[in-house]
């Protein structure tokens, strides 16, 4: 399949759920590094190379330059939340970034406002925000979604807006007949249906209006059959879900390490300790829960258990998140790995992780925003399953197993870019130059 890849001509709008401290974090990064205060330090887009063809050829392009993304200077910011704060002031709060930096780019961050948000605090029992949409019903907030990005393209000039939902965790909820199809989704909109949360009515709202819309957080939200099906009627890029930032970015690097060299685990226990709006929307059980069931998936879909029963068949995998204010957005994980080698020989590993939530994630925000508009400028619609390298449980079509194992995620990500452009994927066998050598002698 060859893509006929539109070019990314004018403004791109990149619209977010939730500007806490996540997406404000991202975008005074992004405020800053154009105006040369930084660098864009974790970012494929902008500071990841490619190789191409073999590697005496010597081609190593950064991605920006390889395939047609968006320039910086090209984006434009916009956003809901539950608050009404303006990002310098929603920044200031979040105390991720230092104020001198803030107010370097104070004046981009004050202008933008966010627009009412859907909420429904069933969902997100620790938060009461006050600046949320009212409407009769689900489908009408939906509209008014739509409304907002009609708006918002016409009053900045975009050619072309993309989502990221950077937005609180939901409560945790399984796919039921509300989600099934298309029919029944729209009529439970109207219906005011309690099983469609308020990230459904985001996703639907994108999807309806051509919009790419990238997950951010492990809720069940366009991975139900009704909003793929309508991704795919309506030809729009999906991906998700939950960002992969602190102790599962460890697991998913350890974890295919261990299990290369055929290392057994017995036990693998994960605590975290922060103190941001996160830690505090997931002091709740029903909103843990989304989260646990998204960090568990990752041991098992790399290690397989059924596969080498002898090695993971006894693995005890535990996680815990415990919400402790004075940390603020530096989160702290510690992971104890019981693993055993020859002979059945036991060995530990510990890891301390101090990480900082926000600085994690802001890069995933940007490549994502950019990759998801060049998959759609692609016309590659529906689940972006090569996005998988930035989410702890990546969407995946029905009855595939998601692929965890970071190492094989970046090869899948860089062949994509390979396959969108023309060029010969790489499967580092590399056999063909030793023959080449004996061809010679």
């Amino acid at each position: 399949m060859e893509y006929q890849i539109q070019p990314a001509e004018g403004k791109l709008g990149i619209l977010i759920p939730g500007l806490g401290a996540v997406a404000t974090t991202f975008i005074a990064g992004v405020e800053a590094i154009k105006k040369g205060i930084s660098q864009p330090v974790g970012a494929l887009t902008q500071m990841g190379s490619i190789r191409l063809g073999k590697r005496t050829e010597n081609r190593m392009p950064l991605i920006k330059d390889f395939v047609p993304i968006t320039g910086l200077n090209d984006i434009v910011f916009g956003g809901w939340d539950v608050y009404a704060d303006n990002v310098f002031d929603a920044a200031m709060n979040a105390k991720v970034l230092e104020p001198m930096l803030l107010h370097a780019v104070k004046p981009e961050l004050e202008a933008l406002k966010p627009m009412k948000a859907v909420f429904d605090r069933e969902y997100v029992k620790n938060l009461d925000g006050n600046h949320i949409k009212e409407e009769t019903n689900k489908y009408k907030l939906a509209e008014a979604l739509m409304e907002d990005m009609r708006r918002f393209k016409e009053e900045n000039n975009c050619n072309r807006l993309v989502i990221v939902w950077c937005a609180s965790t939901e409560k945790y909820i399984e796919q039921s007949d509300v989600h099934e199809t298309i029919e029944a989704f729209e009529q439970g909109l109207k219906d005011s249906d309690p099983r469609i949360s308020p990230s459904m009515i985001y996703a639907y709202a994108a999807i309806k209006m051509g919009v790419p819309f990238a997950n951010g957080a492990p809720n069940l939200t366009c991975d139900i059959p009704a909003l793929l099906d309508l991704a795919k009627e309506e030809g729009v890029a999906v991906s998700g879900k939950d960002f992969k930032t602190g102790q599962t970015l460890m697991k998913t690097m350890v974890a295919p390490g261990l299990h290369a060299r055929a290392l057994g685990i017995k036990g693998w226990f994960s605590s975290n300790i922060l103190g941001n709006r996160d830690g505090l929307v997931l002091d709740d059980p029903d909103n843990f829960k989304t989260k646990e069931v998204s960090k568990l998936s990752v041991l098992e879909e790399i290690l397989r258990p059924d596969i080498n029963p002898e090695l993971y068949g006894e693995l005890y995998h535990k996680v815990r998140i415990n919400y402790y204010p004075p940390h603020g957005d530096n989160k702290e994980s510690w992971d104890n790995i019981d693993i055993f080698g020859w002979l059945g020989y036991p060995m530990q590993i510990k890891i301390n992780f101090l990480c900082r939530d926000s600085i994690l994630a802001a890069p995933i925000v940007l490549d994502l925003a950019l990759f998801m508009d060049l998959a759609q400028r692609a016309g590659m619609s529906g689940i972006q399953e090569w996005l998988s390298f930035y989410y702890k449980s990546p969407q995946t079509a029905e009855g595939l197993k998601p692929e965890h194992d970071i190492f094989k995620q970046l090869i899948k990500l860089q062949n994509t870019l390979r396959h969108m452009m023309g060029e010969d994927l790489i499967t580092h066998l590399g056999l063909d130059y030793y023959q080449e050598l004996v061809d010679a002698m």
